[in-house]
């Protein structure tokens, strides 16, 4: 599906009825990602409308001059949710860069939104304050390491837990998308890649259910600054997944999809109370 925001063609897939959920997806990847991702959660849980745009630049969604900054970016996205569900109510999860976005729209929209799902969320933009693990294998598989094309290189940096699943998830979702991307558009934006105003100064704590995973050898985000996050999330659970990287979904699906279950369950009990 397709609307128009500011002159852009915004690409979007949707699935299921009931709450508005949008799925925010990395960068410079797009919604493929996060609808294997996220899908499998609602394969016998019903009553919600999962949205997956392709933010402008990645995948279908063309880039557009009039982006500069990532202020212009959230920008787009909340007219996206006021196109696409006006004056609802909604929740969002966001992946990476997308967590990024997320807290942006806590930041200007957190009294419309009713849970929030940050997964190895980008949380520092300033590389030199940083803290990351060192890139590491923990797992080696031979059937992984013999498979791997020259088009993997940089794929295979980041993997902690060899698997065949692994370079399947990242051939089928991610490779493509990388391919699609207006690199050059990217990384005119990616200079200006925080918000000029401090996302993370709330008027007051979010009051939703929450979650934060992150990868204990996560090499691109990290953990440790996504762990300042928790006083603005009261209703937060927050995890450290070892054996997990940037990857998490799929290097740790099994505590993935517990977790995400349970905030699921979380957010409808949440949504459930608030509107009596």
């Amino acid at each position: 599906m397709e609307v128009v925001i500011k002159s852009i063609p915004l690409y979007y897939e949707e699935f299921g009825t009931g709450i508005p959920i949008v799925m925010l997806h990395g960068w410079p990847s797009d919604h493929r990602h996060m609808v294997a991702g996220m899908e499998p959660l609602f394969q016998h849980r019903n009553g919600w409308r999962r949205i997956y745009p392709d933010l402008p630049g990645m995948g279908k969604t063309p880039s557009a001059s009039l982006i500069t900054h990532q202020e212009h970016m959230l920008d787009i996205v909340m007219a996206f949710l006021q196109k696409v569900a006006p004056d609802q109510r909604y929740v969002v999860a966001g992946s990476s860069y997308g967590g990024y976005l997320a807290r942006g729209l806590v930041h200007e929209h957190g009294e419309k939104i009713d849970g929030v799902f940050l997964m190895v969320p980008a949380v520092e933009t300033d590389e030199t304050k940083q803290h990351l693990p060192p890139q590491q294998v923990l797992v080696e598989d031979p059937l992984f390491l013999a498979a791997l094309t020259p088009e993997d290189a940089e794929f295979s940096k980041m993997v902690v837990v060899q698997s065949t699943e692994r370079l399947r998830f990242f051939r089928t979702f991610i490779q493509p998308a990388l391919a699609t991307a207006d690199h050059a558009f990217l990384e005119r934006l990616e200079k200006h890649y925080a918000f000029s105003f401090p996302i993370d100064q709330l008027t007051a704590p979010f009051p939703a259910p929450t979650l934060i995973l992150t990868g204990r050898q996560d090499s691109n985000c990290g953990y440790r600054e996504a762990w300042t996050l928790l006083d603005n999330y009261p209703r937060g659970t927050f995890a450290v997944l070892d054996r997990a990287g940037h990857g998490l979904g799929v290097e740790q699906k099994g505590l993935f999809q517990a977790l995400a279950q349970e905030w699921l369950e979380r957010v409808e009990e949440y949504i459930a109370q608030t509107s009596m």
